[in-house]
């Protein structure tokens, strides 16, 4: 490897790769005789991308895009997101969650989970989960609660193994829901479902099994995140969605996705993942994205014990007996 590994390494020749994805997707609805694509569009950069993807591809007469806010979403969410669908041409729907999370329990039992650590959680109070960063120490990394409750104070509790899985096992409703009504549009309309994860979500588990994690065709899980934002310019994504800090948009606090998950801004995580996957050295790696070699070690280990912890997220389903393939 030279000592050329920069940034640069992450350029893509744009038009053909928009070209390509357009390509596959078309081969792979005419395979399945699907008629089109459902898109489910959050605002954010992933989904915005796919599609864009999706109608320079098929059209955007083949192309349905879904809106699912939820009260715990930003209150700017479906606005951003509409701009999408309105730049483009997409006909979409508005799918409000609120009332189908509050019939499963969401809600409540995330809260229930958050009094664990957080007696006085309830009516009022806002919250996220965090993880302290990857790169400013070898400690062990535990998720804490950050709680804000109505007269504006702001507390943060270190979560136990108990509250932890019970906070994300009722929030992953809202992932769930939203993918329900997206098969239910698809089926309906005889399309097939596209899924928004980038590479650094698919190689890094960051997604939920049958949830966001379920789709037909992921067309940019191949794309890392800076080419996500490099493809979004190219295709015209409005300015306002390329300028917005990617966000989970999923706990009732504002919370991003380094804060929750990956511990590094994208930028760099691109670098150090790009740079694990080709073999560069990791001091050309601690150069190009401004960290030590001792932090890029650090996030080696991270991206292992990610890939380890989330294989199950990955796999099919175990059949108890051989099946012949049709």
């Amino acid at each position: 490897m030279t000592q050329s590994f920069g940034r640069e390494s992450l350029d893509l020749d744009l038009e053909a790769a928009a070209t390509a994805i357009g390509e596959r997707l078309t081969a792979y609805l005419a395979r399945t005789r699907r008629k089109g694509l459902v898109v489910a569009l959050s605002g954010g950069i992933d989904s915005s991308v796919v599609a864009a993807l999706a109608c320079r591809g098929l059209g955007p007469e083949r192309v349905f895009g879904i809106h699912m806010p939820e009260r715990e979403s930003s209150p700017e969410t479906l606005r951003i997101s509409t701009s999408l669908s309105d730049a483009f041409g997409v006909d979409s729907v508005v799918e409000e969650i609120s009332a189908t999370l509050d019939a499963v329990g969401a809600y409540a039992r995330r809260d229930e989970a958050i009094r664990l650590v957080c007696p006085e959680y309830g009516p009022g109070y806002r919250s996220k989960i965090v993880l302290p960063s990857v790169v400013d120490s070898d400690s062990y990394r535990l998720y804490s609660v950050v709680v804000l409750d109505p007269d504006g104070r702001q507390q943060q509790y270190r979560l136990t193994r108990e509250a932890y899985l019970g906070i994300v096992a009722a929030t992953n409703f809202k992932q769930r829901v939203r993918k329900m009504l997206e098969y239910y549009h698809a089926d309906r309309l005889n399309y097939a479902v596209a899924g928004t994860p980038n590479r650094l979500e698919y190689d890094q588990g960051f997604f939920v099994k049958l949830g966001d994690g379920a789709a037909d065709v992921k067309p940019i899980a191949h794309l890392y995140k800076s080419q996500v934002y490099a493809l979004a310019a190219h295709l015209g994504v409005p300015e306002e969605i390329r300028m917005r800090p990617s966000t989970t948009d999923t706990y009732s606090l504002p919370q991003s996705q380094e804060e929750f998950y990956f511990s590094l801004p994208h930028e760099q995580m691109d670098l150090c993942l790009y740079g694990k996957n080709n073999d560069v050295p990791q001091e050309e790696i601690a150069r190009a994205a401004g960290l030590t070699v001792t932090q890029v070690d650090r996030v080696f280990r991270d991206i292992e014990q990610k890939r380890r912890a989330t294989e199950y997220l990955h796999l099919e389903p175990v059949l108890a007996g051989d099946v012949p393939e049709v």
